[in-house]
């Protein structure tokens, strides 16, 4: 209980602390990972993943591969996002508090899709773009760390990029997180060519604002 109150306090601090909110993830999300793993086993691609267990990692991509899909292509999109953000898959802390084997890999699987929901969203990484993630995922997974930041992640946002946020952009979040299919039950390693706009379409994902990144 103390880990996991100095992990929110922590993580709600200073979102950026990748360590303390995987930490908060692995200690609030007990029964709701085991509702993810359900939601996955009755999956055919979900199942899939499971058994398979993928990696997304500089170890397990192939960059030069991605590099060379065609332009609007999930692999290339994502691989843009990860270029124009300076982020990279390596930095999502490995599982340590969840001693089931399978749960702990689900909770690893929602660390490594994270940006790629960046991708499907169309969010920057800046903190307006992180809450919104936030809100989706919330809706998606019900996990409690997902909760927490998309409720009190608008606290360092500026009143400009406030408005845009409860006026537009939650709703939509909310609107889509409803509206997609689990996106863990995404085997996005094998779906790299298909082109961004009709992976969004699948899952019902309408196209982010389009003022979104002059926001911050």
């Amino acid at each position: 209980m103390l880990l996991a109150a100095g992990a929110a306090g922590m993580a709600l601090y200073n979102p950026y602390r990748h360590d303390m909110v995987a930490v908060l993830g692995e200690t609030t999300g007990c029964h709701t990972l085991k509702f993810l793993r359900d939601q996955m086993k009755k999956d055919p691609e979900g199942a899939q993943i499971l058994q398979e267990r993928p990696r997304i990692s500089l170890s397990t991509l192939d960059l030069s591969k991605l590099q060379s899909l065609p332009e609007g292509s999930l692999g290339r999109e994502y691989l843009r996002f990860l270029d124009v953000n300076k982020v990279s898959p390596d930095t999502r802390a490995p599982t340590r508090f969840v001693d089931d084997e399978e749960l702990a890999y689900v909770i690893q699987r929602y660390r490594e899709v994270h940006d790629m929901l960046h991708t499907l969203l169309g969010m920057p990484t800046n903190m307006l773009g992180e809450v919104v993630v936030k809100w989706f995922e919330a809706v998606q997974t019900g996990l409690p760390m997902c909760i927490l930041g998309a409720l009190f992640g608008p606290i360092r946002l500026r009143t400009q990029s406030l408005q845009v946020l409860f006026s537009e952009l939650i709703p939509w979040a909310i609107q889509n997180g409803r509206r997609a299919p689990c996106v863990l039950n995404i085997y996005y390693e094998q779906r790299w060519e298909q082109p961004l706009t009709a992976l969004r379409e699948e899952l019902g994902i309408s196209p982010p604002p389009k003022h979104i990144q002059g926001l911050a």
